[in-house]
């Protein structure tokens, strides 16, 4: 396929053929920005399917995503998965012995506790003879962890199961060098001193070199903060839109914040620290203090900085999702159905993080329901550049005739019914956790603002996605 995001800052004058088709269409959040939800008033159809179990989510609990480096950074994965664990057992009162599995998504393994669901589990008292495992598909984890309960309750194998998701990113797995790892482990088989000293003697200073892990594409070697800087560039998404749109997340994530509606946050004791009760990346700033950062990946020309991208985040959620009889045999009133779900996956070198513009239609279509029928929209900001790349790609005939196969454009999404309670970019992006946190708050939002359907879309790195429908419970 004909590369779409090839673009070379050396030659920033010209333009690409994206470039002219998306330059006429500027995107300012600007006038958006205080923009409140439109209280939604319609009844729509159920999406109800016959012969199929309804699958519902009872709540969600997530304990506060921080800042890397801040409050958890001495702590190690299961230590968050097991206070979010604990935090929806509390929030829930759902007997443990009940939880038919367990499965939560995290991205970068800590090595001890790889299977990072079941050590969690154990530590949060379930019983040892309820099944636990840990997925990973990079920044859609714990999607992944939720459609996989949807699975197993759907298909009758389980009635109750609960899925989360979990990410520290101040304490990275860092590896020894191949070489050193492998002379490492042939002096462990080594028998006899010569067989050892033989091994040392080929020892070089270079094998003391560490492999660091990097937020990198493997096939292509690219980071996503040089692929969202090159995806801006051809959807002609300029720095200031970027910078506004970042600034609206952080401004109505504040909003939430201080109007109490983060309702699934749940504090938590830090071993020989305070207890932490809020988020602690929301940060709203100005736009001229915003404008002074230089560009974070491709230099001097990107656009794509530290204020209009999501940060390093530690942090954990969970979900406790039923059958629908069985919640309400156990005298539950549970928040939201959980509907159709897409996967999609597109070219990881050129449409690395247009997922949202490949599963909204699809998701829609299977669930028989349009752009127009849609009163609350919740998507991963991974950086402000993807989020308006979409935007657009959405909006655009051209890109749905050329690289979608549609006759026409899927079309706008409303920004007073999009993310109006913050995003990745202000509240934090723990990998493993993002989706479950997208879930609830588009469940708790349908509550609010009084709508019936939410969508729920994410990119993820490998060029993947993911779309869900929500539909909130009658009450």
């Amino acid at each position: 396929m004909t590369s779409i995001l090839t673009y070379t800052f050396r030659n920033l004058p010209s333009t690409s053929k994206w470039t002219l088709r998306f330059c006429v269409r500027p995107l300012s959040c600007s006038s958006q920005l205080r923009a409140g939800p439109a209280v939604q008033t319609k009844s729509k159809k159920t999406l109800a399917k016959p012969n199929v179990r309804n699958v519902v989510v009872v709540d969600g609990v997530r304990i506060p995503f921080l800042l890397s480096g801040t409050s958890y950074k001495e702590l190690m994965p299961h230590d968050l998965a097991r206070a979010a664990l604990l935090g929806l057992l509390h929030r829930t009162n759902v007997p443990k012995e009940v939880v038919d599995y367990i499965t939560f998504g995290t991205v970068i393994q800590e090595v001890k506790t790889s299977n990072v669901a079941r050590e969690a589990a154990l530590g949060a008292g379930f019983s040892d003879k309820t099944p636990a495992h840990t997925v990973t598909m990079a920044c859609i984890s714990s999607n992944q962890a939720m459609t996989t309960a949807v699975g197993l309750i759907a298909s009758g194998q389980s009635d109750v199961v609960v899925a989360g998701g979990v990410e520290l990113m101040s304490d990275v797995p860092i590896r020894h060098s191949r070489k050193m790892r492998k002379m490492m482990l042939d002096l462990n088989k080594a028998k006899t001193l010569g067989q050892r000293l033989s091994l040392l003697s080929k020892f070089r200073l270079n094998f003391l070199s560490p492999e660091l892990p990097a937020v990198a594409e493997f096939s292509t070697s690219e980071t996503m903060g040089h692929a969202a800087d090159r995806m801006a560039a051809s959807f002609a998404v300029s720095r200031q839109e970027q910078d506004e749109y970042a600034l609206r997340s952080h401004s109505l994530a504040k909003k939430a914040q201080d109007e109490g509606l983060l309702s699934d946050v749940v504090p938590f004791k830090v071993p020989g620290k305070d207890t932490v009760s809020k988020d602690n990346g929301v940060r709203p700033s100005s736009l001229e203090q915003m404008a002074k950062l230089k560009p974070a990946f491709i230099k001097p020309y990107g656009t794509v900085t530290a204020a209009n991208s999501s940060f390093l985040t530690d942090g954990a959620s969970a979900m406790l999702i039923m059958s629908e009889d069985k919640a309400l045999a156990m005298g539950y009133k549970p928040k939201a159905y959980l509907r159709d779900f897409v996967y999609v996956s597109q070219d990881p070198k050129d449409q690395l993080l247009l997922g949202p513009t490949y599963a909204t239609p699809k998701v829609l279509e299977k669930a028989g329901l349009t752009m127009n029928d849609i009163d609350v929209f919740e998507f991963h900001e991974a950086f402000a550049g993807q989020i308006l790349a979409n935007f657009k790609a959405l909006d655009s005939d051209w890109f749905a005739q050329n690289y979608m196969g549609r006759k026409t454009k899927v079309g706008s999404l409303p920004l007073e019914k999009f993310n109006t309670w913050g995003g990745s970019l202000s509240l934090g992006h723990p990998f493993g956790a993002t989706g479950c946190r997208l879930v609830i708050t588009a469940a708790n939002r349908l509550r609010k603002e009084g709508g019936q359907y939410a969508l729920v879309a994410a990119c993820a790195a490998g060029g993947q996605g993911h779309g869900m429908i929500v539909e909130t419970y009658p009450k």
